[in-house]
């Protein structure tokens, strides 16, 4: 599919394809485009439209590249963003002189919010290059809500799993379950955001370095900058985030472990309680003919009492000791 977008005093508007006019048309947004489409653009503009195989490369100089005066640069973007799924997808930016392409097989939010702003606003984007940098704009403003929402999610786990509510051990066990499959989604999302955030960063300075071979105006290159800078900053919260949902995967690990070590300690506590009246009993059960106590009036409340003492005694030993 293809949608164009003109100016149309200060604002952006949807155009109607190349067909109304495709002289005025400065930003072209190819999503899914097919072969007769990516050849339309071809001729239309004088540049190779990377495939989608070519814009899943991972080398630097496959994402990265000027040729035939345009400047090629592709980005991992997430779509789908409202859960701890996002689907991870690579999108194309070209800049080819007064217009802007950009190429998508899926739809991040900011493609969709960044238009329809720029529709209904004069937000300055009436070339190639502001249009493009509203966009990224627009994409990092997405991602830092992304992550601004996983923070206030990892939040609410840190408090779950040091200010836990529930008694019962079972339920405990049940909630530990789930805050470990809840710290790996969160892990998930966090890992896809910084990937993303690190193809914006080598995106925005070779940006940087286009603009300023260009010559183009302060402006720009001011926003580059900017841009660069915010893109720094949630690299290094989505880092921070990564680094606290690893403690908290470890300490629920931890809690984990102390739960099954309270359990194992009443089982051993029983055991250790409990083997000095088996002894007893075990004594008296035999079948010896000289056994004094057998021929005793109290002899059977004697060795009850044994037993029960011999049980109590190592209790309120370990009771006194604090391991109880």
């Amino acid at each position: 599919m293809i949608r164009s977008f003109v100016v149309d005093k200060d604002r952006l508007r949807a155009g109607d394809g190349l067909g109304e006019d495709p002289n005025a048309v400065v930003w072209v947004d190819l999503l899914k485009p097919t072969a007769p489409e990516e050849d339309l653009i071809e001729t239309w503009l004088g540049i190779d439209v990377p495939t989608r195989e070519e814009m899943e490369e991972i080398e630097i100089s496959s994402r990265l590249y000027v040729e035939d005066g345009a400047v090629f640069m592709t980005a991992t973007l997430p779509a789908h963003t409202d859960d701890d799924a996002p689907f991870m997808s690579p999108v194309t930016f070209v800049l080819a002189g007064t217009r802007l392409v950009t190429i998508r097989y899926h739809e991040p939010r900011a493609f969709e919010t960044f238009p329809a702003r720029a529709q209904k606003a004069a937000t300055g984007c009436t070339t190639s290059e502001t249009i493009l940098m509203g966009l990224l704009d627009a994409i990092v403003d997405r991602l830092a809500d992304v992550l601004e929402r996983a923070g206030r999610d990892v939040d609410q786990i840190s408090r779950d799993i040091f200010q836990t509510k529930a008694i019962k051990p079972t339920k405990r066990d049940r909630d530990f379950q789930a805050l470990l499959k809840t710290i790996g989604r969160k892990e998930d999302l966090t890992s896809h955001i910084r990937d993303s955030l690190m193809t914006l960063q080598r995106l925005s300075g070779f940006l940087g370095n286009a603009l300023a071979s260009e010559k183009n105006g302060k402006d720009t290159r001011a926003r580059v900058k900017t841009l660069s800078r915010d893109i720094t900053s949630l690299s290094d919260h989505a880092a921070f985030m990564s680094h606290k949902i690893t403690f908290l995967l470890d300490a629920t690990l931890g809690m984990i472990n102390i739960e099954q070590n309270a359990i194992i300690k009443i089982f051993s506590v029983a055991a250790v309680v409990f083997l000095p009246p088996t002894l007893v009993a075990s004594i008296y059960g035999m079948n010896f003919d000289l056994m004094p106590e057998l021929k005793w009036t109290l002899g059977y409340p004697f060795a009850l009492l044994l037993m029960v003492l011999s049980a109590a005694l190592p209790y309120l030993y370990f009771k006194r000791r604090g391991w109880l």
